[in-house]
Formats: structure tokens, sequence, C-alpha cells
């Protein structure tokens, strides 16, 4: 369920469907075929997979990529044989049910027993996608959802047809149900998940530390003042982002109800500047600006929708939001300072954790410790550079073009041995990190 700041209005205009997207096709029906395999649980997982396939988009031709490859970034939900709407299921693990989540996320399958892989999914659920891939033969495989990874191994079981997995974990820890033993590597973010998945058994050939993929644009040359002027932002305040938007409102709605009770306080924050970014909730902006003219509001104002979001991070001082893995990933890319607002469960509760605990973000649990922690940037701006010296050790802006090249050297490389089996679980050493 993780959340990117795709949900803010970034990629996509309000209300319209994103396309899957196919690279530039090839000149024949043989061309070499790379499948990027997501699945629509929130858009994290989905906005991961895109920046796979455009940086592969950028080095066609380059790094042993051929010319004629053909990049197809596939949801796969839609190869269920049970169709289910995977952002309403997310969805509904919000408000009561948090904590049922977390316990699912954080200590299913985490300790000594552990998952290794296996068909079941693939035989059961997921025939389409062994269809699939009988018929494009991909060259590899990679997966940011831990079903796509799953039906990924099932079906190079079941059709014969090998192919590297390469599998993006799209937050800063790992859940339990990575087929850790057929993976043949696992992508992450940092040390602390390699330090997860060694006592899952998982060689140190099989881990590299790449970061998480994100959009370009974080590291073009921009102007602050132009760009600024652009988004009709004051150039001599310190501009806060309110990363309040998403495609569903629910897991926001602790959130914004946090966010509504600092609006009394916001004018006292006289030398920040407050930008509100809804996403596509268009009855939630309304909602905003009747607030803010009753309230006669002057220090703040509501983006619907950002052409190029990463320009708008990069010239912005701090964001507020909530901790989803790609939205954070792409402040770090951004250098902006972050506030995590609300408790977070599940794998936002494994980012709180290591973003706090490198120092790279502040975190406020209710509307009052935010009032206070923004009282404080705004008395003791030195404090946010603090915050973005820390955060550098975490900011890996070249992760997509990273996991590009990690996958054309497994493409390279003779396949290993194949075993089969239904399912598979095995007994690992004692676990790195206590959950």
């Amino acid at each position: 369920m993780t959340q990117s700041t795709e949900e803010h209005g970034i990629g996509e205009r309000p209300g319209e469907q994103q396309p899957v997207m196919t690279l530039p096709a090839a000149e024949s029906d043989r061309a070499p075929v790379i499948t990027i395999m997501h699945a629509s649980v929130g858009s994290g997982h989905r906005a991961a997979a895109n920046a796979v396939a455009q940086a592969i988009e950028r080095m066609r031709g380059t790094e042993g990529i051929p010319e004629n490859v053909r990049v197809e970034v596939i949801d796969i939900l839609d190869f269920g044989r049970i169709k289910f709407d995977g952002n309403k299921t997310a969805a509904s693990f919000t408000g009561a049910t948090r904590p049922i989540y977390d316990i699912t996320w954080r200590y299913t399958l985490t300790g000594r027993l552990l998952w290794g892989g296996g068909t079941g999914w693939s035989r059961v659920m997921f025939p389409a996608f062994n269809a699939y891939v009988e018929n494009k033969r991909p060259i590899a495989i990679i997966a940011t959802h831990i079903t796509a990874a799953n039906v990924a191994v099932g079906a190079r079981m079941i059709t014969g047809i090998d192919y590297p997995l390469i599998c993006i974990p799209t937050d800063y820890e790992i859940e339990g149900w990575w087929p850790h033993k057929e993976t043949d590597l696992f992508c992450v973010a940092t040390e602390f998940m390699a330090e997860t998945l060694r006592p899952r058994l998982v060689e140190e050939s099989r881990i590299t530390i790449t970061g998480i993929p994100v959009r370009g644009g974080f590291e073009t040359e921009f102007d602050l003042a132009e760009s600024r002027k652009r988004f009709n932002l004051p150039l001599d305040k310190k501009i806060v982002l309110v990363m309040a938007g998403a495609s569903l409102p629910q897991p926001y709605v602790r959130f914004r109800a946090a966010m509504e009770e600092t609006l009394p306080y916001l004018r006292g924050f006289e030398n920040m500047h407050f930008v509100f970014l809804p996403g596509k909730d268009v009855e939630y902006a309304d909602r905003l600006r009747r607030i803010f003219g009753g309230m006669k509001l002057e220090n703040v104002s509501i983006m619907d929708y950002v052409e190029d979001m990463a320009t708008l991070m990069r010239c912005s001082d701090v964001a507020i939001l909530k901790s989803g893995g790609l939205a954070v990933t792409e402040c770090l890319c951004a250098r902006l300072p972050m506030i995590l607002l609300g408790k977070s469960y599940g794998q936002e509760k494994a980012n709180t954790t290591m973003l706090t605990g490198f120092g790279a973000s502040m975190h406020a649990t209710t509307a009052r410790e935010l009032i206070m922690t923004l009282r404080h940037l705004h008395d003791n701006p030195i404090a946010l550079k603090a915050l973005l010296v820390n955060a550098e050790t975490l900011r890996r802006p070249h992760a997509a073009e990273d996991i590009v090249r990690e996958t054309m050297r497994l493409v390279s490389e003779p396949h290993r041995p194949r075993e089969r089996h239904f399912a598979e679980f095995y007994w690992g050493d004692k676990p790195a990190h206590i959950r």
C-alpha cells in the first residue's frame, strides 16, 4: 500500500486513467521483451515500475540493452482469475483495521520460518500470466510487488521458460512474502534491508543496494526564482508542501483531520507559505478553498494538478506527508526535508523508523506535535540543513538506472538450476532485526 507523490497530482490528469506503459514497439514480434510487473495496491508500486521502464528507454542501446527491446509494464491483478480492485482492498486496511495490517506485514514469515516461493499462486489464480510468459518469453522480469514476484516465480517453474527475476521492495524494510529462494536479485534501498535478507539465507550475490527507483527530473538544472515564479510562489518565504491527496481518500482521513486542526495556527507562521496538494480529490480541494476563504488565510494556496512535481519539490523547503515509500524517496531525491505526520503501520512504520533513525526526517504524531515542529523549523531554519545533511546517506536518485544495469548483467549470465515446487517454506537464521 505504498503511496508516492504521483498521488498528489503528478503524471495523471484528474479523473484520467493512466494507461499501461508500453515503450516503443520493436520492429519484429520476435524482439526481446523485458516485463516490469506491479500490482495496483496504492500507486507506489506502479510508479517504481514506470521509473524503471523510463530508465530502460533512456539507456536503450547502451549497457547491453538491445536497441529493439520491448518494455511492457503490467499490473499483475489484470491477469487474475478473480478480478478485484487492489486500491479498494488496500484502502480497507485503514481506520480500525490498521493494526491487523500491521501484524500481517511486520510479523508474518519474518522470523525463522520463511517463505521461499512456489507455483501455488500461479496455478490457482494466474494461468493467464503463464500464457503471457509462453507468448512473450521475456528475457527478464522485474517485480515491484510481492504478488507480481510470486506469480513470476510460478510461471517460470510451470512453463520452463527461464529468465532472471529482479525484486524491488518499494519501502525501507522487507516483508516476509517475497519469494526469497527463487529471486535472482533483490534491489534494496539500504544496508539495513540487506541485513534483513541475509538471515533469510539470501546470498550476498543476490543482494544489491540501489535505492528505490523514482521518475527522472530530480537531477536536472533549475532556477529557483524562475521555478517559484512559474508556480506563483513567494521567493521570500519558506515553502511548505502539504501532500494530502490520493486517488482514494481513505488512507488520508487521519492525515487530513490532523492538518485541519492546524489551520487556525498557520497564520502565525509569517515566514512560511503552505501549499496544499489534494491530488485528484476535487471534493477535498473545494472544501479546502471554502475553509481558507472563510478563515481569510493569506499564506496558503492549493494546487490541484502539478505537471512538473520534481521541480515543485526542489523549489520547496519542507514537506508534510505520510510515510509512503515512494513519496519519501522522491523527497530524498529532491533534497526536500520532511515532517512525517500521523501514526504509521506496516511498511509506513518501517519507513518512519528508518528516516527518523537516520535523522533524515522529523515525525509528528498529532496536530499539536506538528505545530510545535513547525514552530521549531520556523524559528530555527538551520534545522532544515541538518535534515538535509543526514538524508544524503539515503539519497539515490539514479536507482532506476542502477537496477537496469544489474538486470542486464543477469540477462548475460548463464541461468542457474531451478527447482519446481508448489510451495516452499524453510528455516532461516536468527532475524537481524527484532520486530
